[in-house]
């Protein structure tokens, strides 16, 4: 887990009995420093918490203290999963979750798309000019060659040829 944006002096603690309240996690806490905060977020329908809840120390030694001792403990008959807490999430698009239509941020996939149809355009293009490239090459490989052929057929067809290649080589030898 990246520790960027990680709250160090806040824990998350879940796993949280029905009967757990914020006073008893206060209590469950203490022993560790001294805390700023105590929070059992509630669920809108039923009015109790949601089995979990942020402690928030006044010091971070504090925070990892309390996390070392109570994470995987139990308390009210529950294990406690204990944790740096990660900040809230803001709403809405690319950002965080979101609480704004599937649409909102259609204007940022629009242009990704665009990118990368632009991308797939250029890299078909770069790939159609190595290739017209690499052909243009064979083909001059492939003249040089006859051009050669070429040579080594006119010296045994042309008679004067012959015998100037005969004199070079006895002069060479």
């Amino acid at each position: 887990m990246a520790m960027q944006g990680v709250q160090k002096n806040t824990l998350y603690v879940g796993g949280l009995a029905e009967e757990v309240n914020e006073s008893i996690l206060h209590a469950a806490f203490i022993p560790f420093g001294d805390i700023k905060d105590v929070k059992t977020p509630l669920d809108q329908a039923t009015q109790k918490h949601r089995s979990f809840g942020f402690v928030t120390f006044l010091e971070r030694e504090d925070a990892a203290a309390a996390m070392d001792n109570m994470d995987g403990s139990e308390l009210y008959g529950r294990v406690l999963t204990v944790n740096y807490a990660l900040p809230e999430r803001i709403k809405g698009g690319e950002q965080g979750w979101a609480a704004q239509p599937i649409w909102a941020d259609a204007d940022t996939w629009f242009e990704r798309q665009q990118q990368e149809e632009e991308m797939r355009r250029i890299e078909a293009e770069n790939r159609a000019a190595m290739q017209a490239a690499e052909d243009i090459r064979r083909k001059q490989l492939a003249q040089e060659r006859e051009g050669e052929k070429e040579e080594e057929i006119d010296i045994k067809d042309d008679p004067m040829a012959k015998a100037e290649a005969e004199v070079l080589k006895e002069n060479g030898s």
